[in-house]
């Protein structure tokens, strides 16, 4: 264990934690907009003190949802984690929650020792729009046929470069490739759902590929041209960006 002046023993805590993105301008701390990482590190200072270090595990943006999302915390104050888990059960807003809190070993990164990541995409696919799904999932008023929608995302399964699904800004440097493990589309009722699991995901990968698979359906992409644009490796072939607030992440990895 290593220790800290001033205080006990390092230790390094996971915290698996929910939250309504729409409340929020995403994951990461900004200056002049409230953010996930701001309201858990408010708390955090309530209970704990300042002597902070979080890690997230993704990036997720503006009026995107998590359903599991993972940050790793060292701290050397030595409250237990089932204590933490409650304590910040009260001082966090209502839009976020703590599922569980755990010690993990030292080494452990909330981001860097994931193994996959799974979002979920939510469609309403009606003529009439639910004003309880206002900001939780995107209102599509014309037929889907996710048999068709589905087949065509098989393409996107497999270690490819997804240059075509990324919006490029200074965030995205490098390697560009990304092993896609799967992606379903299924329908319950109303509500479309597309999961797509990951090694990683690009800028706007997850929403890009859904912008694509609507312009499949509305025939403005052939239902064989995923492989064709992937191989493009140019954004301008791919379909829009969808709107953030179908996006969950539900579920993040951290065994093969």
């Amino acid at each position: 264990m290593q220790s800290v002046a001033g205080f006990g023993d390092l230790r390094n805590l996971l915290l698996t934690i929910q939250y309504d993105g729409s409340r929020f301008h995403g994951w990461q701390i900004q200056q002049n907009a409230y953010t996930v990482q701001e309201a858990l590190q408010t708390a955090l200072a309530k209970i704990i003190g300042s002597y902070t270090d979080l890690k997230g595990c993704s990036r997720t943006d503006s009026g995107v949802h998590a359903l599991s999302y993972c940050v790793s915390l060292k701290t050397a104050h030595p409250i237990a984690p089932e204590r933490l888990k409650a304590a910040l059960n009260r001082w966090l807003p209502l839009s976020v929650a703590v599922l569980d809190c755990r010690e993990v070993p030292l080494d452990f990164h909330a981001r860097y020792s994931c193994k996959s990541k799974e979002y979920i995409y939510k469609i309403w696919n009606s003529e009439v729009r639910n004003p309880f799904l206002d900001g939780y999932a995107l209102h599509y008023r014309y037929p889907l046929d996710e048999e068709l929608l589905n087949n065509a995302a098989q393409a996107y399964k497999g270690l490819h470069d997804f240059t075509s699904f990324c919006t490029l800004d200074k965030r995205e440097q490098g390697d560009m490739r990304r092993n896609v493990k799967h992606f379903t589309v299924t329908r319950e009722g109303k509500m479309v759902l597309m999961s797509v699991e990951a090694d990683g995901f690009l800028y706007n990968m997850v929403r890009i590929m859904v912008g694509t698979l609507l312009r499949i359906q509305q025939g403005k992409i052939p239902p064989d041209g995923i492989a064709e644009i992937i191989e493009k490796k140019n954004r301008s072939f791919a379909g829009p960006t969808a709107q953030a607030c179908g996006l969950y992440l539900n579920k993040v990895n951290y065994t093969e």
